[in-house]
């Protein structure tokens, strides 16, 4: 199997999306990580989810403003820098 570059986007469900990702890189996978459209809701599902993209040394990044002062920030111009150098991008 081909090691491959994949972005996940975290945009309807942040908890899914941080799921997949972390199951990703059980494959070997280079997976890096997006929150997008708001800020992650503070729950337990997601505070677990979150310590299995740590576990899995996944840093998250996001397109939030209002998360920028926790996480590195994407613009638009990073966001589609992102997208277009990842073999694979995943939607969730």
């Amino acid at each position: 199997m081909d090691t491959k570059n994949i972005l996940v986007l975290g945009r309807r469900d942040h908890t899914e999306a941080m799921r997949v990702a972390a199951g990703l890189t059980i494959f070997g996978h280079e997976v890096r990580f997006v929150f997008m459209t708001e800020p992650v809701a503070d729950t337990e599902a997601n505070a677990e989810q979150a310590e299995l993209l740590e576990l899995s040394d996944i840093e998250p990044e996001t397109t939030v403003a209002e998360m920028a002062e926790d996480l590195p920030f994407l613009d638009t111009a990073a966001l589609g820098k992102a997208i277009s150098e990842a073999d694979r991008v995943v939607n969730i």
